[in-house]
């Protein structure tokens, strides 16, 4: 079974990518007060897809 092939992983790379987009307005200088709160979320997101992605397969966790 291919990497791509699992639900689990595939859900796990698009809460990688929607956290690391929401981390992208809030590493910026001068950014309002709503992005920095954002911060929270994206790091829960990039956590839960990271241990979707890193648990999808038997074994050793990654």
């Amino acid at each position: 079974m291919g990497l791509f092939d699992s639900t689990r992983v595939l859900v796990g790379i698009a809460l990688m990518i929607v956290g690391t987009l929401l981390f992208l307005p809030g590493i910026f200088p001068g950014t309002s007060q709503l992005f920095t709160y954002a911060l929270v979320p994206a790091a829960a997101l990039l956590t839960l897809g990271t241990w979707l992605v890193g648990t999808s397969e038997s074994g050793p966790v990654v």
